[in-house]
């Protein structure tokens, strides 16, 4: 690994594109170094020497994928939005902010979530516990959200978790390349701002 953060971003960033396309195209088990190297213009035996197996490589995308996400997310969150949609609506700016500069983030992130090879799924939950994404995201939802906007019989913990099922079931069914993140971005406000006239005091919408 300290062969490869001693290359320059570019060179990194052109290996990373590869590795996520391929394997959120192919999944984990059909996914080869092979066509990883081809894809990044470079030697299978130079993948090798930087990462040294395919697993290596896998886990060290999860964990990059989160962390360049979290990062971002806490770096230009605003926490002055108190709307709980609006802080929704504004993580999902960001997020798909770095997908754009990423394009192979999003498809690799929706096959890693439903990945259940034995080589890698443990390991992928570990991650995924270790991160403090959940954390993070219960942070934007509700830490100075202003949540005397929504109807007296509404729970916004209950709408929160419909909200991360919707959003599951949508990546589930997205196709693995030519993502429009424009369009799926507008979609998801639809979606938001249904939830806010039915979820919302008349007298706030």
């Amino acid at each position: 690994m300290e062969n490869f953060l001693g290359l320059p971003l570019e060179k990194q960033n052109i290996i990373i594109d590869a590795a996520l396309t391929c394997f959120g195209t192919n999944s984990y088990k059909k996914a080869s170094i092979r066509d990883i190297a081809a894809a990044a213009g470079v030697s299978k035996a130079l993948i090798f020497h930087y990462f040294g197996t395919k697993k290596a490589l896998y886990l060290y995308l999860v964990d990059r994928c989160i962390h360049i996400i979290m990062n971002e997310v806490e770096e230009k969150f605003d926490n002055t939005v108190t709307d709980f949609f609006d802080r929704i609506k504004l993580s999902t700016s960001i997020e798909v902010a770095v997908m754009k500069k990423h394009p192979g983030i999003l498809s690799f992130l929706d096959s890693m979530y439903f990945e259940n090879d034995d080589e890698v799924k443990a390991e992928i939950k570990a991650i995924l516990a270790n991160s403090q994404g959940e954390s993070l995201k219960n942070k934007i939802a509700f830490e100075g959200t202003d949540t005397s906007k929504f109807k007296d019989d509404i729970d916004p913990e209950l709408v929160m978790k419909i909200l991360t099922l919707l959003t599951n079931g949508y990546l589930s069914k997205m196709p693995k390349t030519g993502i429009d993140l424009d369009a799926l971005c507008e979609e998801f406000d639809e979606y938001i701002n249904l939830f806010k006239r039915n979820f919302y005091k008349e007298k706030y919408l």
